[in-house]
């Protein structure tokens, strides 16, 4: 297991372990990583130093400040009094701690303001004084309502970096709609290219992409506009909508066949791509033929050679063009032996392949604990936690998690104390 990941403490117990059908090797791997796991000295995260004050709620804006926090930057999570961000209360909240506020809300402390009083729009106006980020996901026209847009906030830190995160932008007939990932996801061509073959009934897809498109999105950015302050000492004002953020990400192969200009195909992408769940005899499975070698290599893998005689399928444009006939073919053979069996035959031809596997063997499978990404933890009101660590690792200034996700105005009087103001908690 790399040593960068031993930050994350402590890792997914034994008994996790001892429960996998890959147990011997689980536990080979726990007992390594209880060596090394106090063998690195504390190290500050690489945004180490930078303080976010984040009035975002929901996912878009809490999973781009996560990222930050993770990678060490102070990240204060401004709430309302009273119930603060909804997610706290979407699903079986401990104290105001649901399993998906908990993953979108660790690394970050958390401060009960309200904004309506006076005397708590004065601390939050001392508390930008001190950031390097203010990022908020309200509807256009809030927050100037509110006394805290750019304008509003430049004087107090002309450096300041403004992050503003809207569903649809600050302008047009959306801009002042209501939204949720769904939405987007509609609007954006994504329920069509999940949608059944050919001209059939779109589909959602059951993960929240849009809004979570829009936090990688926003995150790259804020690092970038950091970046660029510190080369030119300027602040700025970086605007993000999820609708573009996912029209981006869905452009490159699922708005293909509109990228050149005057020749424009309507073949939906739903059409051309292909779901590549395979079933087997014990199970289901994936495997993907892409080049000739690969597509070579499965052919023989499934004892039929004769396939690399057929005409339709002896260049990759073929095997693009009659996918339907291939796949189809491909399915038939796969339902005749186990996962295993097919797994073991596709990885000596090396054709890429994996077992789809049910979410409670995701993280026992031994790349997955190899790799060190599932961790454990416990909560002081939520108890026992599960999470990933942060994806990426950087192995001078590691990522760590220093803080459970914050009950509701939990750092409060912390926080003012920290810039001069001395009061108990609303």
């Amino acid at each position: 297991m790399p040593t960068d990941l031993v930050r994350w403490r402590p890792l997914a117990s034994a008994s996790l372990a001892l429960r996998s059908p890959w147990s011997p090797l689980l536990q080979m791997v726990y007992a390594r990583a209880n060596e090394e796991i106090l063998q690195m000295p504390p190290a500050p995260g690489p945004l180490s130093g930078f303080r976010i004050v984040d009035l975002t709620s929901m996912i878009s804006g809490p999973m781009a400040t996560v990222l930050l926090g993770d990678q060490g930057a102070d990240v204060i999570k401004v709430e309302s009094p009273g119930a603060g961000d909804l997610v706290r209360r979407l699903g079986h909240p401990r104290d105001g701690i649901t399993a998906t506020f908990a993953t979108a809300n660790r690394n970050k402390r958390s401060i009960v303001l309200d904004l309506k009083r006076d005397e708590d729009r004065h601390a939050f106006r001392k508390l930008v004084e001190t950031a390097d980020v203010v990022v908020q996901n309200f509807r256009p026209g809030v927050v100037e309502r509110m006394g805290i847009a750019e304008d509003d906030l430049r004087p107090l830190k002309p450096d300041l970096i403004y992050v503003s995160i809207s569903g649809f932008g600050e302008s047009g007939p959306y801009a002042g709609k209501r939204v949720y990932d769904p939405i987007v996801q509609a609007l954006s061509g994504l329920a069509t290219i999940q949608g059944d073959r050919g001209a059939g009934r779109p589909r959602m897809m059951r993960l929240i992409v849009p809004d979570k498109v829009t936090a990688l999105t926003a995150a790259q950015a804020i690092t970038a506009a950091l970046l660029a302050r510190e080369r030119t000492g300027e602040g700025q004002h970086v605007r993000l909508s999820m609708i573009d953020a996912m029209i981006a990400l869905a452009w490159p192969e699922g708005f293909a066949a509109h990228t050149f200009v005057r020749d424009d195909q309507y073949t939906p992408r739903n059409v051309l791509a292909q779901d590549l769940v395979y079933e087997t005899a014990d199970g289901w499975m994936t495997a993907g033929a892409v080049s000739d070698s690969e597509w070579q290599g499965l052919a023989r893998a499934l004892g039929h050679p004769e396939w690399l005689d057929d005409e339709r399928f002896r260049t990759p444009g073929g095997r693009v063009a009659y996918a339907k006939e291939r796949l189809d073919q491909t399915a038939e053979v796969l339902k005749t032996r186990t996962t295993a069996e097919w797994l073991e035959r596709l990885d000596a031809e090396e054709v890429p392949c994996a077992p789809i596997l049910p979410l409670d063997e995701v993280f026992r499978h031994p790349q997955i604990v190899e790799n060190g990404l599932i961790f454990e933890s416990d909560h002081p009101v939520a108890g026992r936690i599960r999470q990933p660590r942060a994806a990426a690792r950087f192995d001078r200034t590691p990522t760590t998690l220093d803080r459970p996700a914050p009950t509701l105005g939990e750092h409060t009087e912390e926080i003012l104390r920290e810039i001069g103001i001395e009061r108990k908690a609303p």
